[in-house]
């Protein structure tokens, strides 16, 4: 897929930009990065929370500050107990790891979703777990009755591997940053159950639904029996991500994060990290969310044929912009050259990092670094980039 290509396509996508760089004779380039919630750069108050925090050995259960967001994300997230981990990728193959405990059970998930797509099929060449892919329909669900006729599939016939778990994605990242309806996941939880099977969350952006749906973000887990929860998107800090289930399940998953050298010592430093960005996350968000809406609402008065999107489906901090008559991949090559006719035409040098998404489309992603002014500076690029392209 060609965004798993991205940065082989576009020269320069991977180069960590300063945010401020230099171009010309005193030019100053301003760096609008968009291309993930990941490229988040910790501030003032998490880099002192981190040099700050009370540390212990976690691997032994005493780092205090590791505690402390393992308690209180358990009573955010409305369950028994938390794990800290270093990443969501290992909190995903952990839970499915504790739910999938035979060799050759079944996952049932949607294709598109991060599981399947950007963890190196971890469930398979390290768990033995057989993952089924069902089609994504466009706001990130899966069709139920595609779904029961799967999981009851393997019921009672010995030719087929036996469904153990569902897996979910909310907020759903290759749909555009899509919220999964409540209703949804309470009929998804029905379902499993009435056949033997449990409902994992995907939850790397949790706190982008729950902002979107003006919920706690225990409200989306109650239909789980797992959640991870990352805090290196978003919530902005360098490293971490939490398992969350009930008090036997996270037993297993202290044991299984040692098995995958997950076993941390003064993670505190870390844990620190996660506070703030927990303490900040509704604020911020939401920010986040105008912002992209206002990205969404002024690309569309640019009214281009070159570049289209439907600002009803922008839901959370992503915009998936729909491009024809140049190839994603050009388009961002476009929006990220600088050159002086841009500047006297507009009064700004502005470098618009982004990824091709898809062939036909790129994805825009908005996070605590990218301010209204960052966003205003995005939108009259693309203006100028589309002006020049003369589409």
């Amino acid at each position: 897929m060609l965004r798993t290509a991205a940065r082989a396509l576009v020269p320069g996508i991977g180069v960590p930009w300063a945010r401020w760089s230099w171009s010309g004779a005193g030019v100053q380039v301003h760096v609008v990065d968009l291309r993930s919630d990941t490229v988040t750069r910790p501030g003032p108050a998490m880099r002192r929370a981190m040099a700050e925090a009370v540390v212990g050995d976690d691997d032994y259960g005493e780092d205090p500050t590791v505690r402390e967001l393992q308690e209180k994300a358990a009573e955010l997230l409305g369950v028994e107990r938390t794990l800290f981990v270093p990443t969501n990728t290992m909190a995903n193959l952990i839970s499915v790891m504790g739910h999938c405990r035979r060799r050759g059970s079944q996952l049932l998930l949607g294709q598109e979703c991060h599981l399947h797509v950007y963890e190196q099929g971890g469930v398979a060449q390290i768990a033995g777990v057989h993952s089924h892919a069902l089609p994504d329909l466009p706001h990130g669900t899966l069709d139920l009755h595609e779904l029961e006729r799967a999981i009851t599939r393997g019921v009672g016939n010995p030719y087929h591997p036996v469904c153990e778990l569902v897996c979910l994605e909310n907020t759903h990242s290759s749909s555009g940053g899509r919220v999964l309806p409540i209703d949804y996941l309470r009929q998804v939880h029905h379902l499993a159950h009435t056949h033997g099977a449990r409902v994992h969350l995907d939850g790397a952006r949790l706190m982008n639904a729950a902002v979107a749906l003006r919920v706690p973000p225990a409200r989306l887990v109650q239909y789980c029996d797992s959640v991870s929860f990352c805090f290196s998107k978003g919530l902005g800090a360098p490293v971490g991500a939490l398992v969350g289930g009930s008090k036997d399940f996270i037993e297993e998953a202290w044991r299984l994060r040692k098995a995958l050298g997950g076993g941390m010592r003064q993670a505190g430093v870390l844990a620190a990290a996660a506070l703030v960005g927990l303490a900040e996350a509704e604020e911020v968000l939401l920010r986040d969310h105008q912002n992209a809406q206002r990205f969404a609402t002024g690309l569309q008065e640019l009214a281009s044929p070159m570049c289209s999107v439907d600002a009803a489906t922008v839901e959370t901090n992503m915009v998936l912009v729909h491009v024809d008559g140049l190839s994603p991949a050009e388009l961002c090559r476009r929006l990220q050259a600088v050159s002086a006719e841009e500047v006297a035409q507009t009064g700004h040098a502005v470098r618009v990092l982004l990824f091709p998404w898809t062939e036909r489309s790129v994805r825009v992603v908005w996070h605590r670094d990218i301010s209204p002014r960052d966003t205003e500076l995005a939108l009259r690029k693309w203006e100028f980039v589309l002006r020049q392209s003369g589409l």
